[in-house]
């Protein structure tokens, strides 16, 4: 390949990756304005709805022990207070039954799918928002929060998720 095909090839990627920034901008910026603000967005069935902090502290609020394992420290077991994630679903008036999955996304851009049978699991799935009856910091102050999606079954915490500002039903 010349220089000059390897340059126009560069060029087209460039437009590309432009385009794409500018036709997602609204959605970043709707994400970093829920994440600023405590909020959560939640799609499905095509209605999406946003609940603030105060709303989701009204539905359900219930302290559980969970076990953080990561690949720099050895498991321990913390304290976390948070919402069973099926209440905030159902808050959000987005039906369940035929659905196969929920999205979660970080604003950091991590993404986790959660089977609808794990999310139905009693005292499997949380939207936490406390650690040791502390509010979780933000990314910003070196926290994991103000949510973070906590699954009691996960056994090495790979399918948690920090920094939760949006989740989709599939």
């Amino acid at each position: 390949m010349s220089n000059k095909t390897i340059g126009i090839i560069i060029f087209i990627l460039i437009i590309i990756m432009g385009v794409f920034a500018f036709m997602n901008r609204d959605i970043a910026k709707d994400n970093r304005e829920a994440h600023e603000n405590a909020e959560i967005i939640i799609k499905g069935d095509g209605l999406e709805a946003k609940l603030t902090f105060e709303e989701i502290g009204q539905l359900g609020e219930e302290e559980f022990n969970a076990v953080l394992d990561t690949s720099d420290s050895d498991p321990k077991e913390h304290k976390y207070t948070g919402i069973p994630l099926v209440n905030i679903i159902e808050e959000a008036g987005i039906t369940i039954e035929d659905k196969k999955q929920v999205i979660i996304r970080g604003i950091d851009g991590y993404t986790v799918a959660i089977s609808i049978q794990d999310v139905m699991d009693e005292d499997n799935v949380y939207l936490a928002y406390k650690l040791n009856g502390k509010l979780l910091r933000s990314k910003e102050e070196g926290g994991s929060g103000p949510y973070q999606i906590i699954i009691r079954e996960d056994e090495f915490s790979q399918r948690w998720c920090k920094f939760v500002v949006e989740m989709e039903l599939k």
